[in-house]
């Protein structure tokens, strides 16, 4: 009689904490109708076919990003990643040039980040991109707020784009295409680059082009302006300085002054960030300028950043030698 009370109390327990669960998700849907002026049906519709994928709550706890800084850059800085970019750019230079001319951001910078990001479109996800941010929007409460948006705006570009919902595919963010945009970026900075009146950067690799150069002129990429350099530093005198901020807040005569060097001639008032990276054996430091910060709102992490930019600049040297060829 006893287990039998205990067994009815904890069904009686699940039953109500299910209820709870699904009356918040139901008001997070509600108040998502509302601010983004998405019908709710459509909302109701869609949660109603979304699945939660405990791989994705896997995934996202631990992301490459949180790896030591050596291990991060060997996934990305290979030979194998930089003759694929050089092929890629070979293949569309004329669409990358027009691209740098017409947003202002270098080519270099383009190619990298469609490289590190889906291997030029070889790696694009196979999470159901609604399942992602229907897992990640209502049974992830750290960043549930920003990702049940996510989920809303997904719904809004597939009525947009005429997609079926279960078949769009991307990574377990809910990012998408050949350079990884989520759907609010996607909506917000995707651009017709090859004008044929539809925006795809699924499959379409000269619109992946003309968003990835838009995505960086709209957050202020300075054309001809310098990302890092490299600094010498103790790891007493790089404490005060280091911190999660991203923003370029300090100058360098700030750091100067608690005795950080550079081998880089840099003028007293230039804001910079200092950066320390755990290498195989201690730490290097890096002074990062504000269009390393631009590349941090493509993805909020100095790694991603740093080797987004080692990779660019392999990418432009070896560009440049057999263009002398």
């Amino acid at each position: 009689m006893r287990l039998c009370c205990c067994l009815v109390l904890a069904l009686s327990q699940l039953w109500s904490s299910t209820a709870l669960a699904n009356n918040e998700q139901q008001q997070r849907i509600e108040a998502l109708s509302q601010e983004l002026n998405i019908p709710l049906a459509s909302l109701e519709q869609a949660a109603e076919q979304a699945t939660y994928q405990q791989a994705v709550i896997d995934a996202i706890t631990r992301p490459w990003e949180a790896r030591p800084w050596h291990l991060y850059r060997d996934l990305f800085l290979t030979e194998e990643r930089l003759e694929a970019g050089l092929a890629f750019w070979q293949e569309h230079q004329a669409t990358i040039e027009r691209a740098e001319k017409e947003f202002n951001v270098p080519a270099q910078i383009i190619v990298a980040i469609i490289g590190v990001e889906t291997y030029y479109g070889r790696h694009k996800g196979t999470y159901p991109v609604i399942d992602a941010l229907y897992t990640l929007g209502f049974h992830y409460p750290k960043r549930g707020q920003f990702f049940s948006k996510e989920f809303a705006y997904f719904i809004r570009l597939a009525e947009q784009q005429g997609w079926q919902l279960n078949e769009v595919k991307g990574s377990y963010a809910g990012a998408m295409g050949f350079g990884q945009f989520i759907p609010s970026s996607y909506i917000h900075y995707g651009v017709d680059f090859d004008q044929d009146g539809e925006i795809d950067m699924l499959n379409n690799p000269v619109d992946a082009i003309g968003s990835v150069a838009n995505y960086f002129s709209e957050h202020r990429w300075k054309l001809g302006e310098p990302v890092v350099h490299s600094a010498q530093s103790t790891a007493t005198q790089a404490k005060p300085w280091l911190s999660s901020d991203l923003k370029i807040k300090d100058s360098w005569q700030q750091l100067e002054q608690s005795g950080i060097t550079s081998t880089t001639k840099l003028a007293a008032e230039t804001p910079v960030k200092l950066l320390e990276l755990e290498e195989a054996n201690g730490h290097s430091y890096w002074l990062a300028e504000h269009n390393f910060y631009v590349i941090t709102r493509y993805n909020r992490s100095p790694l991603y950043a740093m080797a987004v930019y080692q990779f660019s600049e392999q990418l432009r040297e070896a560009k440049a030698k057999l263009n002398a060829k």
